[in-house]
């Protein structure tokens, strides 16, 4: 395919810059603006799993429609006006019913965007360019996220934790207008949902996910990880806070910071890794990061934990952000179900993330914050175990190719087992 041009490439990564927000939200600034209004950890977890249940339902179906449609950039756009929607349901009120419907948007949004900017850059760069460039989109998408939890600590410790969610709301109308300066001829359709270019049009069927079994190991090991770390980072805040050890602005905004700055770095150190091999090492150290990271945080509740405890989560989610991608488009390259499959993975992550608030938020009522750390940190420790126990199959299987060019409705061509490179 062409050589992308360079302004295709410049929208791009502001995008991912101005995307931040949109794909996340207000995060765990959610959970310290409700404490602030009364609300008790239960409650706040509980309502974030509503969202969480909302997303992973949402994420094999928005990667379906993302494969299936031209309009990549239409459906990045309304993503961007349901934060804008869900920042002001929460301003306007914060009863249960609005605040959990603004949860359910922003997770529906977030269901759309992942798979929607990933097909964009495999449209605009293709196969061999996309590791590259998902390094540099998600160095732009972590720096985003710094500049956000830096203006949001600031604008919440002056004017209070409402700013915030006007912030999140302009950083929405950004990355409207970063996807708008995209030009749509410099999207490649096909290569975006994962056909090569002397491809038919086929494209495999849906079986071809369940029967691929490095992607199904994927989605079970993510499942597990996010588990243990969704609640993490939120209960961290909730703990230090009510501590009375740091600001809730302030703190929440370091929290955040901290820990994109070491996701900046990881992803930039990644993005030059091409193996399957390579991908799998590192995911190898992005699990092993967070049983650590739990130990940590329950015996170093305080201001200053925040640094090792969001250093260990920014190696862990820097990773990731490069290699699961990376590592997908690789096992279903031929396949024409990238997106989906993306979609399919994102639905077993967010499972384990829909669950972990709600089991992590009760805990510190009982038994207290450290308590809640460990058991985090213990659960997410299985992803571990489970990566280590099928390294070979993962470094080694590839993804079947449907069809080629020469013949695009051969058996043959249908049951050859493709590895990746």
């Amino acid at each position: 395919m062409s050589a992308p041009s360079p302004r295709a490439l410049r929208a791009l990564e502001a995008l991912n810059f101005f995307v931040a927000d949109v794909a996340a939200g207000v995060g765990p600034f959610l959970g310290v603006y409700l404490l602030a209004h009364g609300w008790r950890s239960g409650s706040i977890g509980t309502v974030m799993t509503f969202g969480g249940v909302a997303g992973f339902l949402a994420t094999a179906p928005g990667g379906a429609l993302i494969d299936a449609t031209r309009h990549k950039r239409l459906f990045i756009a309304l993503a961007g006006l349901s934060t804008i929607g869900a920042s002001a349901a929460v301003l306007i009120s914060q009863k249960l019913l609005l605040v959990s419907v603004s949860q359910i948007a922003t997770a529906l949004a977030g269901a759309v965007i992942v798979p929607a900017v990933t097909a964009v850059t495999l449209g605009i760069v293709g196969q061999d360019g996309f590791n590259r460039q998902m390094g540099r989109n998600q160095a732009c998408n972590h720096t985003g996220n710094v500049c956000g939890a830096a203006l949001s600590g600031y604008l919440g410790w002056k004017f209070g934790l409402n700013a915030v969610f006007y912030l999140a709301a302009v950083f929405a109308v950004l990355s409207i207008a970063s996807v708008a300066l995209i030009p749509e001829k410099a999207i490649n359709h096909r290569v975006a949902r994962g056909l090569a270019e002397s491809q038919d049009d086929g494209v495999s069927g849906f079986a071809t996910l369940a029967k691929n079994r490095p992607l199904v190991v994927l989605a079970a090991t993510l499942a597990f990880f996010h588990f243990g770390n969704a609640a993490m980072l939120p209960l961290y805040g909730l703990a230090v806070v009510a501590a009375k050890k740091g600001n809730p602005a302030a703190f929440t905004a370091e929290t955040i910071v901290v820990a994109q700055i070491v996701m900046i770095v990881a992803s930039l150190v990644l993005m030059r890794v091409r193996s399957q091999r390579g991908l799998w090492l590192a995911l190898l150290f992005s699990f092993a990061s967070l049983p650590v990271r739990g130990l940590v945080a329950a015996f170093f509740i305080d201001a200053w934990g925040v640094y090792p405890v969001q250093a260990l989560d920014g190696i862990g989610a820097g990773l990731q952000s490069v290699a699961v991608p990376a590592l997908i488009a690789k096992v279903l390259h031929g396949t024409g179900r990238v997106n989906v499959g993306i979609g399919a993975v994102m639905t077993m992550q967010g499972l384990g993330a829909a669950l972990s608030p709600a089991f992590g938020g009760w805990i510190p009522q009982s038994a207290g914050y450290p308590v809640a750390f460990l058991t985090l940190g213990g659960v997410s420790a299985v992803s571990l175990v489970l990566w280590v126990a099928c390294a070979r199959m993962v470094r080694e299987t590839g993804a079947p190719v449907k069809a080629n060019a020469a013949n695009p409705t051969s058996a043959e061509n249908r049951a050859r087992p493709h590895r990746a490179a």
